[in-house]
């Protein structure tokens, strides 16, 4: 069986507990991030990551997050970064170089596009939005902000910040002098852009 060439740097992002690995290859299928609060989370059917569950016997993890070709992963406060580095990319490296998968084969088959058949053309344009423009952004820093639900009386949505967003200090001032100006001048019917289960 051929050896899985593994290339990991890593990346600050605004969160000081978050650091980004990035990897050479794809980890999540296009669009698609898996956000891991806990070891439990690990084995959840819609997200089962043999990784992710692995990463979490480091006793200083406290989340992981996983999207296109990188690894967010948030420490305590008590662990430096320069402690710690060095032997999160080694675990990483031979994880793959072992050709271990990443999640579960019933993740990657539970789990489909972003925009639903079924969204209000509202929705859909709120999701296109935050897919076009937020997401790039927030991926940067090594997190997320995914859309939860739009209360169309009220105006306002709900999304999950995860990753290093989850906890960030900054995570409020992005999501609403950023985000929520995005979205009520994209999508006129927005209102507001609140944070959900934070």
């Amino acid at each position: 069986m051929l050896q899985r060439q593994t290339m990991i740097y890593t990346e600050l992002s605004p969160n000081p507990n978050s650091m980004k690995f990035v990897l050479n290859f794809e980890l999540a299928p296009e669009g698609l991030t898996f956000d891991y609060p806990t070891l439990a989370s690990t084995i959840d059917e819609s997200k089962a990551s043999p990784l992710a569950g692995d990463l979490f016997q480091f006793p200083f993890v406290r989340r992981i997050f996983i999207a296109s070709n990188f690894i967010t992963i948030t420490k305590d406060d008590e662990t430096e970064w320069e402690d710690v580095v060095y032997d999160i990319k080694k675990f990483i490296k031979i994880f793959f170089e072992q050709n271990n998968p990443v999640f579960a084969q019933k993740t990657i088959d539970k789990n489909t596009l972003i925009i639903d058949a079924n969204d209000s053309a509202v929705i859909a344009k709120i999701k296109s939005t935050l897919d076009q423009y937020v997401r790039p952004a927030v991926e940067s820093d090594g997190g997320a902000i995914n859309f939860a639900s739009f209360d169309e009386i009220s105006g306002q949505v709900k999304v999950y910040l995860q990753g290093s967003c989850s906890g960030c200090p900054s995570s409020t001032v992005t999501l609403k002098d950023g985000i929520e100006r995005l979205l009520k001048t994209m999508v006129p019917e927005v209102k507001e852009v609140v944070a959900e289960g934070v």
